[in-house]
């Protein structure tokens, strides 16, 4: 499996098409690699990152050697790991051995130039908002709207941010001003979806006091409810689910079939497409 979209794995059957003929128009890194290889491993990331940086302009082959063993003989594969450029059709240069990003970079620098520009930075700022705290996605997103007003789905993104800092008031707000076509987004159904969850715990109990009741009287719907919104919110979501389908399995009709609601919240608020679908399939052989 690969994890770039300008990634993947090279095979006999698909070589022909893929590595010499579509190196015609995009050339292409061939490497050499087996899973018992340690340098392998940390050569593979690296090469994915300097590959992105072309935009498209560049694509990247992996040939499991243990798989593709006739491949491997074909380039006289020896040592591990090996790259080779291939180009126009024909192989052009190669190397061996982990090479640090800068040494790849030169590598391929050599042929093709450096990286189309913006391409690297971009790639800078992607990483960047991944890792930037719902603090700091307001604090950016208001700048942003100051200097945009006349971009309304900033503000949608702004009522996100909010919402994930805890800004409950102030996230309603910015949902209240949105134009009609945005009202009904998927993503302001989602931060309505991550309100409703927050305000439950307005006056809530911590996850201590909770979990203590719920030692005392596993019977304790309200408990069960209010920890499963903590830890959904919070650093387990996953345990939150859980939470939400036990009162489910439990007291389906409690508080006019609340587990329901709150699982189909908590699907609306969570990225995880993986954790959503298969608690999806939970929730359905409960209820069906």
């Amino acid at each position: 499996m690969t994890a770039s979209v300008h990634t993947f794995d090279a095979t006999e059957t698909n070589f022909e098409t893929d590595v010499i003929q579509a190196s015609l128009t995009t050339p292409v890194l061939v490497d050499f690699w087996a899973d018992w290889c340690g340098p392998c491993k940390s050569l593979g990331p690296i090469l994915e990152k300097v590959v992105d940086s072309y935009g498209g302009k560049l694509k990247l082959g992996k040939v499991d050697t243990d798989k593709e063993q006739q491949l491997a003989a074909v380039f006289g594969i020896r040592s591990l790991p090996t790259v080779v450029l291939v180009k126009d059709g024909q192989m052009v240069d190669g190397f061996m051995g982990a090479l640090p990003e800068s040494g790849v970079r030169a590598f391929v620098e050599k042929h093709l130039g450096k990286p189309p520009a913006g391409e690297e930075s971009e790639a800078a700022v992607d990483e960047a908002l991944a890792n930037e705290t719902p603090q700091q996605a307001v604090a950016r997103l208001r700048e942003e709207i100051a200097a945009s007003a006349d971009k309304p789905e900033l503000k949608l993104d702004l009522a996100l941010a909010l919402a994930r800092a805890g800004e409950a008031d102030a996230a309603q707000t910015q949902l209240d001003t949105l134009p009609p076509n945005l009202a009904s987004d998927a993503k302001a159904k989602r931060v309505a979806a991550q309100l409703d969850l927050s305000r439950a715990l307005k006056d809530a109990p911590d996850v201590a006091t909770l979990r203590a009741r719920l030692a005392q009287n596993p019977a304790d719907h309200e408990a069960r409810d209010l920890l499963g919104v903590h830890l959904l919110l919070g650093d387990d979501p996953a345990q939150g689910l859980d939470e939400f389908l036990a009162l489910l399995r439990t007291a389906r009709d409690w508080n006019e079939g609340q587990a329901k609601k709150r699982l189909i919240a908590a699907f609306n608020v969570l990225d995880d497409e993986e954790l959503v679908g298969a608690y999806r399939r939970r929730m359905s052989s409960l209820l069906f």
